[in-house]
């Protein structure tokens, strides 16, 4: 078969990309529209962007996403790559086929369930719901994903680096954090930036699991929204598009470099 790319398949390449990422330019474009019509063109100005500084309700409601988001990752990152070393390192040991379904589950079971079942609890061990109800709540959803994606490299791991760093003399400890962790990094900032960016677009748990005095940024917008899209909306999100992207630029040139050391590494030590 022919490698090269035929019309068919270009043409359906650029309208999913344009299906996808149009929409977000408009968003961004029309962030910088003078017009309180966000569908009416008006010319450039950015006074939404300063208008928006004066939006206490969303600049409350950005901090609090922000901050539950990173709190939650880091968790999450943190437990699931527990998760995936138990699951990959300790073969088939007691309660292993319910460990791992109690991991997983998040992924297949619908938001709704899940959310409903969180406040459930919170409700049965008497847990005021708020910021840290949220941030529970996203722990619990996101850890799945960081488990997912550390246990796909772990499972191409080789295990002969630690076995000849404890042959050595290293603790089993010292062999994770000198020869182990940074050799799945890469995996464990994905982890990390998929976890972060599922509990910044969460809508559906945050609902269910939030109290006074913690409204996510979803959840205001969501309801600004029902009422009609204002320019500060679109400059918020626009906001919010150019952090994820500097956050995802910022860890992509991390793990590449990270990769290119590794490299460096082996070559030096096969030399």
């Amino acid at each position: 078969m022919s490698g090269r790319l035929s019309w068919f398949n270009v043409t359906a390449l650029v309208l999913g990309f344009a299906f996808l990422y149009i929409p977000i330019l408009l968003l961004v474009l029309y962030s910088f529209n003078a017009s309180r019509l966000v569908t009416v063109w008006a010319g450039f100005s950015t006074q939404w962007y300063a208008s928006l500084l004066e939006n206490d309700q969303l600049l409350d409601a950005f901090w609090v996403t922000l901050r539950v988001a990173f709190l939650s990752s880091l968790a999450a990152t943190v437990l699931g790559t527990m998760a995936a070393l138990a699951l990959t390192r300790y073969g088939r040991f007691f309660g292993r086929t319910l460990f791992s379904g109690m991991t997983y589950a998040p992924l297949v079971m619908p938001e709704v369930i899940t959310g409903l079942s969180l406040l459930l609890l919170f409700v049965a061990v008497g847990m005021e719901r708020g910021f840290w109800t949220i941030t529970l709540a996203h722990i619990t959803f996101t850890m799945c994903f960081v488990a997912v994606v550390v246990q796909s490299r772990l499972v191409t791991f080789d295990r002969a680096l630690e076995e000849a760093a404890q042959d050595l003399g290293c603790p089993p400890v010292k062999t994770f954090f000198v020869v182990t962790l940074p050799l799945i990094l890469p995996a464990v900032v994905s982890g990390f930036m998929l976890a972060f960016t599922l509990s910044m677009d969460d809508l559906v748990i945050a609902s269910f699991t939030t109290g006074p005095g913690a409204t996510t940024l979803p959840m205001r917008i969501y309801s600004q929204v029902r009422l009609g899209v204002t320019p500060e909306i679109n400059a918020i999100c626009t906001i919010l598009i150019g952090i994820i992207a500097v956050v995802v630029l910022a860890a992509s040139i991390l793990t590449k470099r990270q990769e290119a050391q590794r490299r460096r590494e082996e070559q030096a030590a096969l030399r």
